[in-house]
């Protein structure tokens, strides 16, 4: 009773607020203080007012608030949890698939490559120098690892 008595009585000082408002010329911002003003009477026509109000008095409601934020709270725990891991379990395993499709294959050396045709061939005792790595090759290293780590 007393929830409706105060919403009427701030849609009034509302309305009143925006007559003011409209009789300053500003006649769009006096139309958005109307519109405002009119939600906590049609919130006390439809009773809403008053079911909130017998909500907020309401031992069980309280306590299937607690319920509910009991709830919430484990859903965050369990999220923090997988981001610590990297993921559920299908996420980490499909990671790891990736990663091994994704490692990156060594350089052959001379040597695997077979012999030469004879001219500028080396001896086989002797192996090829090893190419210079490019800066591509530094980084393939590091982007390896981080796609393991699942960044």
């Amino acid at each position: 009773m007393i929830a409706e008595t105060v919403c009427s009585a701030v849609a009034a000082a509302g309305l009143g607020v925006a007559a003011v408002t409209a009789y300053r010329k500003r006649f769009l911002k006096a139309t958005r203080i109307a519109a405002y003003a009119l939600v906590p009477l049609g919130l006390v026509m439809t009773g809403v007012v008053e079911w909130i109000a017998g909500t907020a008095f309401s031992p069980m409601a309280w306590a299937g608030f607690g319920v509910l934020g009991a709830a919430w709270a484990l859903f965050a725990t369990t999220r923090v949890v997988e981001r610590r891991r990297g993921g559920t379990r299908k996420e980490r395993k499909a990671a790891a698939r990736s990663a091994q499709a994704d490692a990156v294959a060594p350089v052959a050396s001379a040597p695997s490559l077979g012999a030469g045709s004879g001219q500028g061939s080396r001896p086989a005792s002797r192996p090829a120098a090893a190419p210079r790595a490019t800066a591509s090759d530094d980084f393939s290293d590091i982007e390896a690892i981080l796609k393991k780590h699942g960044i």
